[in-house]
């Protein structure tokens, strides 16, 4: 049976996820971490603060996870997002997998962010130096 992560939390610790993501059967662990950059189409980003309606986003989520652990038969997935404010460089959304084979970890870590991305209510107002705008997570 696959395990799954699913979280929405105040502060995101990038350094246990090869252990939350380790399984005896996977070959494979491909985890994607996206970070606060410093610069958006040309302004300097001061910070990011996210927003979400936490139960709607959990249950979308899970929804993802469970897909890709059908599609691509693995033992375990993370999926886990920031909320609140964040600085430069610190990370707002991490998606992993594990699976026997790295063809099926790498695709699905795709796949789950992408389409965290897409579909998960998640909202984040980008603080620039000379202004503030709420945008969607969503690209």
């Amino acid at each position: 049976m696959s395990e799954k992560i699913i979280e929405i939390v105040d502060k995101i610790d990038a350094s246990k996820v090869f252990n939350e993501l380790s399984h005896p059967k996977s070959g494979g662990i491909c985890v994607f971490v996206g970070t606060v950059r410093e610069f958006t189409k040309g302004e300097e980003v001061v910070s990011l603060e996210f927003e979400t309606y936490k139960k709607m986003a959990l249950k979308e989520m899970d929804k993802i996870a469970t897909e890709a652990v059908v599609k691509w038969n693995l033992n375990k997935v993370i999926i886990r997002h920031a909320v609140g404010l964040k600085e430069v460089e610190e990370p707002v959304v991490v998606v992993g997998a594990s699976s026997a084979h790295r063809d099926a970890c790498f695709e699905a870590c795709r796949y789950l962010i992408d389409t965290l991305k897409k579909t998960v209510p998640i909202w984040k107002k980008e603080r620039f130096e000379n202004k503030s705008v709420w945008v969607s997570a969503h690209p």
